[in-house]
């Protein structure tokens, strides 16, 4: 594993990440020769949780009249008819 003083890691540091992330070893920083951090890929490949669209298909029905539903008993509240 490589290590870079902390002037040498912030000159190159975007060219040594960049090598770390393709395939590159891991690297680290130090500070008068004192190791502080060390950089290593973050494993971008996670998995993704399952789709949940559509996951009730078959299982419900919409009635014919959904748009209409109710409409007397909403209309007459909106009069003041309401019981």
């Amino acid at each position: 594993m490589q290590i870079y003083n902390m002037h040498e890691a912030k000159t190159n540091l975007s060219r040594l990440i960049e090598e770390t992330v393709n395939g590159g070893e891991p690297f680290v920083i130090a500070k008068s020769g004192k190791p502080l951090v060390k950089v290593v890929p973050i494993d971008a490949e996670t998995e993704k949780p399952p789709r949940r669209i559509g996951f009730m298909k078959g299982q419900i029905t919409i009635p014919a009249d959904f748009d209409t539903m109710g409409a007397g008993e909403i209309s007459s509240m909106f009069e003041g008819n309401a019981k």
